[in-house]
């Protein structure tokens, strides 16, 4: 089956507005991987609405995104960003600090080579952040493909269906177990300084109904510090290269 989609479905929708969910994601990003005066790169940036927030920490914040019209978006307003493929950046080895890889893995042709493209820019000591989907989410947030068309919005189980199906489904999204993560760092040394799944904000339920989604909020992130953990919407992990690293040297 050959599946067309749109650049939205391919590639994602970038965020336009900072919410309460983006806030509480971006207190995550400086607890584990302080951003204060260090070197940073977002890759797979969108408009740059992380990009404008690790401004206020350095000034040494770079963006990187394929769609270079979301570039030439975000660029009226910012700089420092560029367009490029996660798997071809265009930086030298031991560039920055951190590089934050914010809900794009899923999305790249190749998510393996663009973990090594950002361990290869990370500098010995420095750290990488990944938020990517949970397989375990009850709901499949990309849409997907049906009976000949793409359809947006969120679908219940699909995640659950065995890979085939799931894939005609979802041609253009992958979603992930705690164990894909870790095979996707198998051939780069580094040490886990965080992993958890993390609930969404229900940043588009409170626009419309605010009391319900301080109530989801209240529920979901009760339960990230229980068993019922597995089932958030998004692994967060944050992983650091050695300080002793040689670049490019894969784990034995």
């Amino acid at each position: 089956m050959t599946v067309q989609l749109d650049k939205g479905a391919l590639l994602g929708h970038p965020s336009y507005v900072w919410r309460s969910g983006q806030q509480r994601r971006l207190g995550l990003i400086d607890r584990y991987a302080p951003l204060e005066g260090k070197s940073i790169l977002d890759v797979g940036c969108g408009v740059g609405m992380y990009v404008e927030r690790f401004r206020a920490f350095s000034e040494q914040t770079y963006g990187i995104d394929i769609e270079v019209e979301r570039v030439v978006e975000g660029g009226r307003r910012l700089p420092n960003l560029l367009a490029a493929a996660a798997e071809a950046l265009p930086f030298a080895d031991s560039s920055f600090d951190i590089l934050v890889l914010h809900e794009v893995l899923e999305h790249v042709s190749d998510d393996r080579q663009a973990m090594e493209e950002a361990h290869r820019l990370l500098k010995p000591g420095g750290r990488i952040v990944i938020f990517a989907p949970n397989r375990l989410y009850p709901f499949e947030t990309h849409g997907i493909w049906w009976r000949g068309g793409y359809r947006f919005g969120n679908f219940p189980l699909v995640n659950y269906l065995p890979h085939p199906l799931r894939n005609r489904l979802c041609p253009h999204v992958r979603t992930y177990t705690l164990r894909d993560l870790h095979r996707l760092l198998s051939n780069v040394e580094h040490r886990v300084i965080a992993q958890r799944r993390i609930y969404p904000g229900y940043d588009n339920i409170y626009v419309r109904h605010a009391r319900l989604a301080s109530v989801l909020r209240r529920i979901t992130y009760f339960l990230e510090g229980t068993p019922l953990r597995i089932f958030g919407l998004s692994h967060f992990m944050v992983v650091e290269k050695p300080a002793n690293s040689v670049v490019s040297t894969a784990v034995p």
